[in-house]
């Protein structure tokens, strides 16, 4: 039995944070019944790359959900929500905050319906706050945490990390508030609200970057793929490709001195602690890089690992997806979809003793895909009173 395998979400997200986040929460054993619009559904069915006509990238983060159709617009689609309410754990939204409480959704009405409802809300800049309402996409607080101020080299125009990690962090968070409030509720026998902002996250992630601001008072700056506080640390060119090395204490570097034959390294006062290194990063950098350059990545791989140097190839996604760590831990899964047949998606990354590995996952439902089931099932619906639900718009 998976441990959420008892949870139901009830999901009104749509694009990549909320949904990301719920399929976390499907991987680990919840039930997620996923909201759309009736006809267009989520905005990430338009979203690319495609196969068939059909998104890849919307399969991805919906596999496993079931899907209804309601028009929020619509009175009887709003009362359909609030009917719903009482027979889920968990209801996530990812709208602009107040979208919610103008379709009278918000919390305050929800927990009226539902006391024991978790009501999660993921958005750009959280539910307070002067600029709570504002639009946010993944860019914006990326630039706005001062995410892409400190990535990318010097001298160069900021530069946006390479893939939606203001989205991603999000869903994390989310996710996580979520359980904590689950298990709170097992306490208190209450639900809350779980108000979790892109901003936020985006700062919580910035790891030293605040804390060197407020020791040197000058603001961090991209430096590149090394390590602002570690040395070496970093990728290095090797006679056919670049590759990394990550010596992280002062014992590795001794390690890698050996290795490389460049032992004399360990007797140069500038080079004998990881802060005097760092101090002559320009220094040791050149050595090492000139002592690199003469062989294959595969070959300091080799040389460094046999001596326990932590050390890796920088691998294209194409090899990363092959890669057999990455294949042992089953994190690479298939979907087989009627449209698109066999598509290779990312497994679960949350490894438990109670969750067995599976190398498939069940496809992403097409548009209210599960109408009938959830409607009949839940709320007693019979198939008349459906088809008049199809007729009037609202489903």
């Amino acid at each position: 039995m998976k441990p959420l395998e008892n949870i139901k979400i009830l999901d009104l997200t749509r694009v990549l944070a909320g949904p990301f986040c719920t399929m976390l929460l499907s991987e680990l054993g919840a039930e997620v019944v996923k909201v759309e619009s009736p006809e267009t559904g989520d905005d990430s069915r338009a979203y690319g790359p495609f196969r068939n006509n059909k998104s890849m990238y919307f399969v991805s983060n919906n596999r496993g959900k079931k899907s209804i159709s309601v028009n929020l617009k619509s009175e009887k689609g709003k009362q359909i929500i609030k009917e719903l309410v009482p027979k889920f754990d968990v209801i996530i939204e990812n709208f602009k905050p107040g979208t919610m409480e103008k379709l009278c959704l918000g919390y305050d009405e929800i927990k009226q319906i539902n006391p024991k409802i978790i009501y999660a809300a993921s958005s750009g800049f959280g539910h307070t706050g002067p600029d709570s309402k504002k639009p946010a996409y993944d860019i914006l607080v990326q630039a706005l945490g001062g995410m892409m101020s400190i990535t990318g080299w010097p001298q160069t125009p900021p530069t946006r990390v390479g893939m939606s990690v203001g989205d991603i962090t999000v869903s994390f968070y989310t996710a996580m508030g979520i359980l904590s409030a689950l298990y709170q509720r097992t306490i208190t026998g209450l639900g809350q609200k779980v108000d979790v902002s892109m901003l936020d996250c985006q700062l919580s992630i910035l790891e030293n970057a605040v804390l060197r601001y407020q020791a040197d008072n000058v603001p961090p700056g991209p430096i590149g793929n090394r390590h602002p506080t570690i040395t070496p640390f970093q990728a290095f060119k090797a006679k056919d490709d670049y590759f990394v090395v990550a010596a992280g204490n002062d014992s590795i570097f001794v390690k890698l001195c050996k290795a490389i034959n460049c032992e004399y390294l360990l007797e140069d006062e500038r080079f004998k602690t990881n802060s005097n290194r760092t101090k002559n990063l320009k220094e040791i950098d050149s050595i090492l890089s000139s002592v690199f350059i003469t062989k294959n990545v595969s070959e300091w791989v080799s040389i460094f690992d046999a001596v326990d140097v932590p050390c890796s190839p920088i691998n294209t996604i194409d090899k990363a997806i092959e890669n057999r760590q990455i294949k042992a831990r089953n994190m690479i899964v298939e979907v087989d979809d009627k449209d698109m047949g066999k598509i290779k998606v990312v497994g679960n990354a949350i490894k438990m003793s109670t969750i067995e590995e599976s190398p498939t996952r069940m496809p992403a439902p097409e548009i209210g895909e599960h109408n009938d089931i959830v409607f009949k099932e839940m709320l007693n619906y019979s198939d008349e009173e459906i088809e008049k639900l199809r007729e009037e718009g609202v489903i």
